[in-house]
């Protein structure tokens, strides 16, 4: 289901194993493959949230820069 502005709301069931299902649609824009590793932040209060395939490659690239700006 899409709504305006490129925001989207799916569901998903989880199964006996924990395991859900991501829908082909939300693959599909999110660019999600088979062995793909995805993120998922969990806030007790304000539920989980898995950001965009690339988000932690950024963040882990930004937390080992070193203070001058060259990788370690």
């Amino acid at each position: 289901m899409k709504a305006l502005d490129g925001k989207y709301a799916w569901t998903a069931t989880v199964g006996e194993k924990g395991q859900i299902v991501i829908p082909k649609q939300a693959r599909d824009v999110f660019g999600i493959k088979p062995g793909d590793t995805l993120l998922l932040l969990g806030d007790e209060k304000r539920g989980i949230a898995i950001p965009p395939k690339g988000a932690f490659a950024e963040l882990f690239a930004a937390a080992f820069q070193s203070q001058d700006g060259e990788d370690k």
